[in-house]
């Protein structure tokens, strides 16, 4: 059940962080709000291990939090990017699709959370789905995007958990934010972005990347304690979050389907915990 708290946590966070994320990359680009929310997660992080002072990880466990990085980090310029260019409520489900990657390699390799939990988890991203559905004149721009973050957070997802397993949960999240910030960095620089972030989108990158590192601490805490497959379906309903607070604050219409995606995915949530 804690696997499941700490699922879900990270979902409500990753949410309320895209969304901020999403709107700073309306106002400017998405590489730099990516670069230093990025760069913001970290400082969180450095503290935390500072006091925290965990046992230094081996060199195999170091390498795949950078990997799971710099999967991330890619993820996360397509998706801002996505969120900037296209409907918020369109892009988010859709990219939410990436749990599926560590579905797959729990499949794969045994580990399969039960028939119950199998429905549940089926039933919750179909939910997700479901909500992609948006109602009236929808932007079909940014697919394409959703498409990129979905395959480079399911990454994320595979590659974290791994190296959660050897290196425990906040040197994980240090050694994957020291894959992500200096190819977001350098990226910022190449394109000409690094420092084309107006001085009042600076609070919604802070808070994006505050939120973002939380989540990601979440995540890996969750999937040391459970299934990642599970955790990550989990973490993955984010973009009911990000639908809601898109309707609430740029009065994004909700259709019946997208209510009906939400409360599959509760339903989903419901079958996972029951299980």
């Amino acid at each position: 059940m804690l696997a499941i708290a700490l699922g879900l946590a990270s979902g409500l966070s990753w949410g309320v962080g895209d969304f901020f994320g999403g709107l700073a990359s309306r106002r400017a680009p998405a590489i730099a709000v990516v670069a230093y929310s990025q760069a913001a997660g970290l400082v969180l992080a450095l503290l935390a291990l500072a006091v925290a002072r965990p046992e230094a990880p081996p060199a195999a466990a170091w390498a795949l939090g950078l990997a799971a990085g710099v999967s991330g980090v890619v993820g996360l310029v397509a998706f801002y990017r996505a969120l900037a260019v296209g409907t918020m409520s369109l892009v988010a489900p859709i990219s939410a699709l990436g749990a599926l990657l560590p579905l797959a390699v729990d499949l794969a390799a045994g580990r399969s959370p039960g028939p119950v939990a199998l429905v549940g988890m089926v039933v919750a991203l179909a939910g997700a789905a479901l909500a992609s559905n948006a109602p009236g004149p929808a932007s079909r721009r940014g697919l394409g995007l959703a498409v990129v973050a979905a395959l480079g957070f399911g990454g994320f997802f595979v590659l974290l958990a791994e190296s959660a397993d050897d290196a425990g949960a906040l040197w994980s999240i240090i050694s994957a934010r020291s894959g992500s910030v200096p190819v977001a960095l350098i990226a910022a620089v190449v394109v000409g972005a690094g420092a084309a972030v107006p001085r009042r989108v600076i609070p919604l990158v802070v808070a994006a990347g505050l939120l973002d590192v939380s989540a990601n601490l979440m995540f890996a805490a969750g999937s040391q304690r459970g299934l990642v497959s599970v955790v990550a379906v989990l973490g993955s309903l984010y973009p009911v979050a990000t639908v809601a607070l898109a309707a609430a604050f740029l009065h994004e219409r909700l259709g019946r389907l997208q209510a009906a995606g939400a409360g599959l995915a509760l339903a989903g949530v419901v079958l996972i915990a029951a299980a």
